[in-house]
């Protein structure tokens, strides 16, 4: 068993202000889609002023996206209770794929204010991606959040305010996959001219495959529990249309051109 981390989730204090972790993770993840951003922007024909731009968008789809999904998909009870709820972003509550909604939302507006394919763009937007899912789960684990369950493996961790049972470390299996190797392969296979559509769909496979597994390994959402089958939770369910729509793309793909010039300069 490894000791848990004692990790304060205010990394800065001043005053009354306290700025977290978790929302420093947001910001490695933003910083590091402008700079890989910018530096493959000319093989897509966008300027850096461009990347700005979407990025700046992305941001806002992302903030609003995910908190609106969270309010739907996990606390529908209280959005209804009391509607202002979704305002108090201090309390929490961020979803993954309501946060990808908005960033496709973005991404569609973009693409259209800049004469770009709506697929064109994604590709080149899906290996950005992945450092900031990294980051964000290393603030949920700084924050305590998203514990596994019980487990007698050698790497379990007591969490916080969960008993003394060890359990998965599930949030750092999700910054490894989610994060680390889900980058490396995206950014592999992009640096290659590939097939409209084949970078996207790569993302959603990979990235739904990697995430229902490791919901084995968390503890579903304690407000919902699991949906069906005692087995199938939340995050399970909202996964599985991005592996079918991922395989879909990836065999729609390899009837288009390919126009995505690379992500090396």
């Amino acid at each position: 068993m490894l000791q848990y981390p004692q990790i304060d989730p205010v990394a800065i204090s001043l005053g009354p202000v306290q700025i977290h972790w978790y929302g420093l993770m947001y910001l490695v993840g933003f910083f590091a889609a402008w700079w890989l951003g910018r530096r493959r922007a000319h093989r897509v024909g966008l300027s850096h002023k461009a990347v700005e731009d979407l990025i700046f968008y992305s941001a806002v789809g992302v903030i609003l996206g995910g908190r609106l999904g969270f309010a739907l998909f996990y606390g529908f009870e209280k959005l209804a209770d009391n509607p202002l709820w979704l305002f108090k972003i201090w309390e929490g509550g961020m979803s993954f794929h309501g946060g990808l909604t908005g960033v496709l939302i973005a991404a569609l507006l973009f693409a259209r204010k800049h004469n770009l394919s709506f697929l064109q763009l994604t590709d080149f937007i899906a290996p950005l991606v992945p450092i900031g899912l990294g980051a964000g789960r290393v603030g949920n684990f700084i924050n305590h959040e998203l514990p596994g369950r019980v487990s007698d493996v050698p790497w379990a961790m007591v969490f916080p305010n969960m008993g003394p049972a060890p359990r998965h470390p599930s949030s750092l299996y999700e910054f490894a996959l989610e994060g680390v190797v889900l980058f490396a392969v995206l950014w592999w296979f992009s640096s290659r001219p590939r097939r409209r559509g084949a970078i996207s769909g790569l993302f959603l496979l990979l990235y739904g495959f990697f995430r229902f597994a490791v919901e084995f390994a968390r503890l579903p959402d304690p407000q919902l529990g699991f949906i069906a089958f005692d087995w199938l939770t939340m995050g399970q369910l909202l996964t599985l249309p991005m592996i079918l729509g991922g395989l879909a793309l990836i065999i729609w793909s390899r009837r288009q051109p390919a126009d995505n010039p690379g992500a090396t300069s």
